[in-house]
């Protein structure tokens, strides 16, 4: 069952992070700002850039916003009035592209597993059921009263 839904989160690693120089250097309410922000691009794709709409939309006081947003140059992009994360939209696309490579392979694999099959019709199978046994077949059953009286014979006689 398909699901064509968008993925429900990135993976991120924490030492990528702690080891970036513009993050560290950054204030508490910077880096506080800068995970919001990346959760809302994250499932909105972009964030107002105007800092009045920013802090409404993500509910922080206007000057705190203004403050902090001198630290994030380096993480988002603006366009349009929106503040984008190219981090965030480059792994969105590899995601994209993984779940479409995937899905090439699958059909790929299920072709080639499906190639040398061929479908039997019914008639066959009906035909194949209502045949006769070979005499083979039937002598090859062991009838239990039969093979009782055989070894009771080979007893009396010995």
């Amino acid at each position: 069952m398909a699901q064509n839904r968008p993925p429900p989160c990135f993976q991120e690693y924490a030492a990528s992070m702690l080891a970036n120089a513009q993050f560290r250097r950054m204030p508490l309410h910077a880096r506080g700002l800068l995970y919001t922000l990346r959760l809302e691009c994250w499932e909105n794709h972009r964030m107002p850039a105007e800092p009045k709409e920013m802090s409404a939309v993500i509910r922080f006081n206007e000057e705190e916003v203004v403050s902090a947003m001198q630290w994030l140059d380096s993480f988002f992009v603006a366009n349009d009035g929106s503040l984008t994360s190219p981090d965030l939209e480059d792994y969105r696309k590899h995601l994209v592209d993984k779940k479409a490579a995937q899905s090439k392979g699958g059909k790929k694999g299920a072709a080639i597993t499906n190639a040398g099959k061929t479908r039997v019709s019914c008639e066959s199978v009906v035909k194949l059921s209502t045949d006769q046994l070979s005499s083979v077949q039937k002598n090859s059953v062991i009838n239990e009263r039969d093979s009782l009286e055989e070894s009771w014979s080979k007893f009396s006689k010995d």
